[in-house]
């Protein structure tokens, strides 16, 4: 990319990000991006066809790593219950997501918690929800399987648990936590939630 242009692009993310941030998605302003970006909109539509698009740039980052960390999670996760070693599987939790994924992309996770309604993005907490309720359910029958104790949940009660569960943990990006009461808001989550899933995934019988 030629220097002029990554220079307007820069300035169009810096700009795009803060008009969300403060507007929201949905009464954000093409213009007011542009004018803060020094452009005039037809140079902006040159870098981003779309409001959409634009709004996709900054938060798909975030996303994707997500979205990797939970299919490695899942994937290690099963090998180490197939070698019958269920705590090794349960000692990786979302907290570990939150530190090795979101705070890493905290702008682009402000901005789907904050700024996301009208986007195919504003069911994100939702969409992840249901995700990792039905993956929870999934591994709850492949304990059972292998002949483990995992309490019975139906799953109604394993969605409420679960939005319970990832809706604080968000919590620190929602309302933007100072940096240096995160690990410790993260460890009272810890503390208060992992007892009970370990209870439900049979860990007290082995």
């Amino acid at each position: 990319m030629p220097r002029d242009k990554k220079e307007s692009h820069e300035r169009i993310i810096l700009a795009a990000r803060t008009e969300f941030l403060k507007k929201g998605f949905e009464k954000a302003s093409i213009r007011r991006i542009a004018s803060s970006a020094k452009l005039t909109s037809a140079a902006l539509y040159r870098h981003f066809p779309s409001k959409h698009e634009m709004f996709s740039y900054l938060v798909e980052p975030g996303i994707c790593a997500l979205k990797e960390w939970l299919e490695r999670h899942e994937k290690t996760s099963y090998e180490y219950i197939e070698n019958d070693d269920v705590k090794m599987a349960c000692e990786e939790s979302a907290i570990d997501l939150m530190n090795d994924v979101i705070f890493h992309h905290r702008e682009a996770f402000i901005l789907l918690l904050r700024s996301s309604q009208g986007t195919e993005y504003e069911n994100f907490i939702r969409d992840i929800v249901t995700d990792q309720g039905e993956e929870m359910m999934r591994a709850i029958e492949f304990l059972k399987s292998r002949g483990y104790k995992v309490k019975d949940i139906p799953t109604n009660t394993m969605n409420i648990l679960m939005s319970a569960y990832l809706t604080a943990l968000f919590e620190p990006i929602a309302h933007d936590l100072p940096k240096e009461e995160e690990s410790e808001y993260l460890e009272t989550i810890k503390d208060f939630f992992m007892p009970g899933w370990q209870r439900i995934m049979g860990l007290e019988e082995t």
